[in-house]
């Protein structure tokens, strides 16, 4: 990979923001190291990114929209406000990324790695997320409604606060989340509809969750907390003993 100084397109598209350019919409950048670099509100709307070394840069309050990340690597990388909507990431690295506030609306995240991503405030609703690797995760009222979360890996994820509102959580690993609000709850986390089937919630603490209506069908509650929980029209395992 050719460091950031020698590379003539990673240079000339650094020189057009330094002299004040900001909308670079449909950049093809594929490939290229821009580690560190700082772009904050940039206008990369359906830019080329895929492979490209973004670690530790600074893209807070970007936009890209229906950017193409695919096997990016945005390590610890600030995307904080960021419009990340309709935006491919799959197979991505977002370990440590701070996404506060980002927009991932109808993102494509399957196989990402998101472990200790910071997702406080996040919208993520809709966004696929199949086999992500979400361990662990602190979030506060992060919008995972109506996202596909099959087979995730969200072990002692802290989802406190979160809309996971009619979420797709089949298959996936949940043990020793939690999913807790506080005693007494002010912002109860919101599983109302979600799909938890098979899912492993072994030792995870539902305490104050809202699960009314969610399917929990063949799920392994093994040590799992449920007080104060709200079961109304839950499908529990056959085996279920409250």
């Amino acid at each position: 990979m050719s460091p950031v100084s020698s590379h003539p397109l990673v240079e000339d598209f650094l020189r057009r923001y330094l002299l004040g350019e900001r909308d670079f919409p449909g950049l093809n950048l594929r490939g290229c190291d821009l580690i560190q670099v700082v772009l904050p509100g940039i206008n990369l709307t359906q830019a080329d990114f895929r492979q490209a070394r973004l670690g530790k840069s600074d893209l807070h309050q970007a936009q890209l929209l229906g950017a193409n990340l695919s096997e990016a690597l945005l390590w610890g990388t600030d995307l904080r406000g960021a419009n990340l909507m309709l935006a491919c990431l799959r197979d991505a690295d977002l370990s440590g990324a701070l996404l506060q506030g980002a927009n991932l609306s109808q993102a494509y995240l399957c196989k990402a790695t998101l472990s200790g991503a910071h997702l406080q405030g996040a919208n993520l609703e809709q966004a696929l997320l199949i086999d992500a690797d979400l361990r662990p995760t602190g979030e506060q009222r992060t919008n995972l409604a109506q996202a596909n979360l099959q087979g995730a890996d969200l072990s002692y994820a802290n989802l406190g606060q979160a809309c996971l509102v009619q979420a797709n959580l089949a298959g996936s690993k949940l043990c020793r989340a939690t999913f807790q609000t506080g005693n007494p709850p002010t912002w109860p986390t919101d599983l109302s509809g979600a799909n938890l089937q098979n899912a492993d919630l072994s030792y995870a603490d539902f305490t104050g969750a809202i699960l009314t209506g969610a399917d929990l069908r063949g799920a392994d509650l093994t040590g799992t907390l449920l007080a104060q929980a709200d079961l109304r029209e839950a499908l529990l395992p056959s085996n279920f003993q409250p």
